[in-house]
């Protein structure tokens, strides 16, 4: 048995992009530790939903955490510092934040657990969220902290198929209410680090996980509602793979 911590920027992180893998590893008698830098107050919702988006965002995670078959949920306490396009205000911003002192707080949860294994994001932060390049930075410093190193795997795309993707979408996306389309230097390239998991026997749980999140499936087209519609082999092919860098 392997204890993971697996660190993510927001609430709904974890179900895009590792959820297959952590419920695979949980139902194989792993330790599954989540670890939110921020509760996503800043986020994306829907007119009309809940005013307090954070303590709602809060209770989606440990959903989808059960979900999963998470052990311990821990919220590192830094505030969602909104796109980069559009930034949130006030203080305690991760994007803000000192790298040394959350990277401190994050390897004091690795020597807690005595993890093994630790997740964080690509040099790009998926698709360049301030949020999650800081949680790059935080979760390369937390490693080296950490009493025992921990292997660091960083979550991401493999973005061949995802370029040629939005390449097709981008002309449209004008007409698309509520549709924001990144650049194609997002993710990463294809290669010998990059790690292919197939997750299709989890897809249950990750869909799951997905549907917690509920708050992120309003409000014109959003990326958890697309892939929450797709139909079941639809859905095997795109969710039942995850990616990751092995990170020396």
């Amino acid at each position: 048995m392997a204890t993971i911590v697996s660190l993510h920027a927001h609430p709904d992180d974890e179900a895009l992009l590792t959820a297959g893998w952590l419920a695979q590893r949980a139902a194989a008698g792993d330790r599954v530790v989540l670890a939110f830098a921020t509760d996503g107050a800043a986020g994306l919702v829907g007119a009309g939903d809940l005013r307090d988006l954070g303590r709602t965002r809060r209770a989606e995670a440990d959903v989808s955490a059960a979900a999963l078959g998470v052990a311990r949920v821990v919220w590192l306490g830094y505030a969602d510092s909104g796109m980069a396009g559009a930034p949130s205000t006030g203080p305690g911003r991760l994007a803000d934040a000192d790298v040394e002192t959350a990277a401190r707080v994050v390897a004091d949860v690795l020597d807690d657990e005595d993890a093994d294994l630790l997740t964080g994001y690509d040099d790009r932060g998926g698709y360049g969220h301030p949020d999650h390049l800081q949680v790059h930075r935080i979760a390369r410093r937390a490693q080296e902290l950490a009493t025992r190193r921990p292997l660091l795997l960083e979550a991401t795309l493999d973005r061949t198929w995802l370029v040629r993707l939005l390449r097709v979408v981008r002309p449209l996306a004008r007409r698309l209410p509520g549709l924001t389309l990144p650049g194609d230097d997002i993710y990463s390239p294809r290669g010998p680090a990059l790690l292919r998991v197939d997750v299709r026997d989890r897809l249950a749980a990750k869909r799951a996980a997905l549907a917690a999140h509920a708050t992120q499936a309003g409000g014109g087209v959003r990326t958890l509602r697309l892939l929450l519609a797709l139909p079941r082999p639809l859905a095997r092919r795109l969710l039942g793979v995850e990616w990751f860098l092995r990170v020396p």
